[in-house]
């Protein structure tokens, strides 16, 4: 059985799309690339059917990944599909949460850097939209970090399946 994860920031064509592309690359590396889906949104439709910010697309580019991407806004039936939603900053915790169906659903939406066991208690991944390319590279900085744990964390949700 597949397991699905988006990671869900604004108007998914920064942060989100870089999650999507680092995490997606790090399931495959790992083998799990037919066990793992991976996918991204926005909390909200700004810029739905845009392509990821170039700035984005660049960074992931430099840096190996892959940059195709269509924004897409978050839909709260998505939940009943999703094993896991990541939010990218505390904003987008809240918000899904109170997207969320079901209690049982609001428990699916964790923080990204939360699996960064060297994030401290800032677990926010800046926006870097607003700013110079340095902020992206530094979001992907933060998303690559925090990656290893989250990859660790599925791999132990997929072995219990298997058990």
């Amino acid at each position: 059985m597949t397991y699905r994860v988006c990671f869900v920031c604004t108007g998914n064509i920064c942060r989100s799309p870089m999650a999507e592309s680092v995490f997606r690359a790090r399931a495959a590396e790992a083998g799990l690339d037919g066990l793992v889906a991976v996918d991204s949104a926005g909390t909200d439709g700004w810029h739905e059917g845009e392509h990821a910010d170039p700035r984005t697309v660049s960074v992931l580019e430099e840096h190996g990944y892959g940059g195709a991407h269509v924004a897409r806004r978050f839909e709260p039936s998505w939940f009943a599909r999703l094993d896991l939603v990541i939010a990218l900053d505390t904003g987008h915790l809240r918000a899904l949460r109170r997207l969320a169906p079901t209690g049982e659903e609001a428990r699916k939406v964790r923080l990204l850097r939360s699996y960064d066991p060297t994030a401290g208690d800032d677990l926010d991944v800046p926006d870097p939209y607003y700013g110079h390319r340095d902020g992206f590279e530094r979001c992907l900085e933060m998303v690559e970090a925090a990656s290893t744990g989250l990859l660790a964390a599925v791999r132990e949700e997929l072995e219990g399946r298997a058990a």
